[in-house]
């Protein structure tokens, strides 16, 4: 670590929330600088409160009526002595108003300049500006006539497919990608509409498609004495709804005269608006069938992104250390000439969604939150393995913010290596409570397209086939697992008292068990609005152990022999299943039981035969909500004939909208919630009928 300069601030505020909050907070630590956090009412116990030495309430839960206060954000600055404010990323981060207001009230913004962020918000100036600069661009009209008849006209033009984006927008918000002119108009709406209440701009620009792109950003810096570098590129092609899945670097094929090109660009495109601090230059990478690839210029972030890590692992720079200082006036620490590279580093984002239900997000309480052996925000990670996040056991995942619950970051000394290291840490990553993603995550990472590094941004759909599955653990091991657990948790509860033992034990013949398991199975249907329908059904089975003395057999998924035994760690099991040992761990929530190891996990469900329930089918006459979130758009009335996969409306949770199709052919009876409205998840929405 550098010595500090008399310059450097003291004490800083955060005004951000969750992972990158307690981020920055790690190496303000490590430099001792003070920091002061902000919270909403759904925050208030919320890990990067603890984080940080203070922390100041600002409103309530919804990011209108808190994290976008810049008022209340300035006046809890200003109260509690800091000198600077860091903004992380989202929120306020690249609202040019917010930094003029820091300066204003006599804080560091620890960011770029006011007129930086105002040239590189909009989408439609910034491309202006990088063709005066030289920085090539995908064709497209980046004007300021948002006639939707005449961007109609300007995208049928161009020929489709089109991609349609929020000028103000970033983060995969207000972006649609239309494959007929049929398609526009609805899209357009979608996309001002989503871009209205993430940005307060509903500006639109249409660019020409590029097919098969990859997404390549390079990271630069520059600061007040002129200087300007570049740390390289992060390939971020892995993506789902225009959103990052998987981001590494360097990026895989990349050449040394490419990258050079690319990053004299990137430093062309931070020059053009005399840049200061952190930003990333974000480009379209097009592959041609023959010949070399062609970059264009797609966007600049005027901040720290979410994919930072990895550029830290390959440099051994800490970007925010780097933010701190350049925001007190001092010159960057390293000179272009002086910067290098080491290895392969990979980011996998980890989040609250249901990639087997189009990524909705999810919500609820995070029962179990069991991490890999890392080091948290740590540059020097002694296995490799890092994990940055805001939460921890015990949190709620509330519909109000980002789904994203951590970051797992993996060094290695080439791709093949950090590959390794990502699948075992995503293995040892053990989350229940809230659907996420990373057993999904796990098949991306294994399937031959990532492995191989043949990286575009229609990957995932590429190898849908590979990826979508309930469940990756072999039925017949989690049926042992979840039986295993089940009569060691019996033999638990009686102790050492042989005459209430239920282990099977009698004096003559065999004894046999029977245990009723549940477990979903998903199904691929056919194409809706672009994207493949995902469908998941139940499978119930009736499953039967049978048990003599030091044999038990298990019956009714498939023929075997299992016995099992506990391990050195509290409240896992070995399992053997015909004559294979396999370690794994068993988290009970409420009737699921979820089965973790390291060929794959599994939720299994003990259906007690007992228990009446019935299920309610959307079929049935409803159609429910699939999440929490607020009604954005009521397309249907009362009345209206609809098909199956038709949309009828359109729910917003955690900052993204979300279509809602009919599940079958039908005639709206009532609508019950208008726009809006808060919904719950699996509220009816409306009746549907023959």
């Amino acid at each position: 670590m550098l010595p500090l300069p008399t310059s450097q601030f003291t004490k800083i505020l955060i005004a951000n929330r969750g992972e990158i909050a307690c981020r920055v907070a790690a190496t303000a630590r490590r430099m001792g600088i003070q920091t002061v956090a902000v919270y909403s009412d759904a925050d208030a116990n919320a890990q990067h409160v603890k984080a940080c030495d203070q922390a100041i309430h600002i409103g309530g839960s919804a990011p209108a009526d808190s994290y976008l206060q810049w008022q209340r954000i300035l006046d809890a600055a200003v109260a509690t002595g800091a000198q600077a404010v860091h903004p992380g990323y989202g929120f306020l981060s690249e609202n040019a108003a917010f930094a003029t207001a820091c300066a204003q009230a006599g804080l560091a913004f620890i960011g770029p300049k006011p007129e930086s962020i105002q040239a590189m918000g909009l989408k439609a100036e910034s491309k202006r500006l990088m063709a005066q600069a030289g920085v090539p661009l995908v064709p497209g009209y980046h004007g300021d006539n948002q006639d939707p008849a005449f961007l109609h006209a300007q995208a049928d033009d161009m020929g489709y497919p089109v991609l349609i984006k929020a000028s103000a927008g970033g983060g995969g918000k207000g972006m649609r990608i239309v494959q007929a002119s049929a398609d526009f108009v609805a899209a357009l709406d979608s996309c001002k509409r989503e871009a209205i209440n993430s940005f307060a701009n509903d500006a639109v620009l249409v660019e020409k498609y590029v097919q098969r792109p990859r997404h390549i950003e390079i990271q630069v810096f520059g600061d007040s004495h002129g200087n300007c570098v570049y740390l390289f590129e992060r390939d971020c092609s892995v993506q789902r709804r225009h959103q990052k899945v998987l981001e590494e670097a360097p990026a895989p094929g990349m050449t040394p005269s490419m990258r050079a090109a690319m990053g004299e660009a990137a430093v062309a495109a931070a020059k053009a608006v005399q840049y200061v601090g952190a930003g990333t230059v974000e480009f379209i990478v097009e592959q041609p069938p023959e010949g070399d690839m062609r970059f264009y210029f797609m966007e600049m972030n005027t901040r720290l992104q979410v994919e930072h890590p990895v550029t830290e692992a390959i440099t051994g720079l800490d970007l925010v250390e780097w933010q701190l200082r350049v925001a007190a006036g001092e010159p960057l620490p390293q000179q272009q000439d002086e910067l290098r590279m080491h290895g392969h580093a990979i980011e996998a984002r980890i989040c609250a969604e249901n990639p087997n239900q189009q990524f909705l997000p999810a919500t609820g309480q995070l029962v179990h939150f069991a991490a890999p052996h890392a080091s948290r925000f740590s540059l020097a990670a002694a296995n490799g393995v890092r994990l940055d996040t805001g939460v921890t056991q015990g949190d709620v995942v509330s519909p109000f913010y980002d789904s994203m619950l951590a970051k797992l970051i993996v060094w290695g000394a080439d791709r093949a290596q950090a590959l390794a290291k990502l699948d075992a840490a995503l293995a040892d990553m053990h989350v229940v409570g809230v659907a996420n993603n990373v057993a999904f995550l796990r098949d991306v990472v294994q399937s031959p397209s990532f492995s191989q590094a043949n990286l575009d941004t229609a990957l995932i759909e590429r190898e849908r086939a590979n990826l979508f599955k309930a469940n990756t653990l072999a039925v017949a091991q989690a049926s042992a697992a979840v039986v295993a657990d089940g009569l060691q948790r019996e033999a638990n509860q009686v102790g050492a008292d042989p005459w209430s033992a239920r282990d099977g034990w009698q004096t003559t013949g065999v004894a046999a068990r029977r245990f009723m398991l549940q477990w979903p199975q998903v199904q691929s249907g056919q194409s809706v609005g672009g994207q493949s329908e995902v469908g998941q059904t139940l499978v119930e089975q009736t499953v039967h152990i049978t048990l003599t003395p030091g044999a038990l057999r298990l019956e009714g998924v498939s023929e075997h022999s299992f016995a099992w035994r506990l391990t050195s760690e509290p409240g896992q099991l070995a399992v053997c299943l015909d004559g294979e040992w396999t370690d794994v761990s068993v988290v009970s929530h409420g009737a699921a039981r979820h089965v973790f190891a390291r060929s794959g996990q599994a939720v299994m469900t003990l259906v007690d035969p007992l228990v009446s329930s019935q299920q309610v089918d959307d079929a049935a006459g409803g159609l429910n909500a699939p999440m929490p979130g607020k009604v954005v758009s009521m397309v249907v009335a009362a009345g209206d004939a609809v098909t199956k996969g038709q949309v009828v409306a359109v729910m917003e949770a955690m900052k993204m909208e979300h279509s809602i199709a009919s599940p079958r052919d039908g005639v709206v009876g009532e609508v019950l919630y208008a726009v809006g409205d808060q919904v719950a998840e699996g509220q009816a929405l409306l009746t549907l009928k023959d």
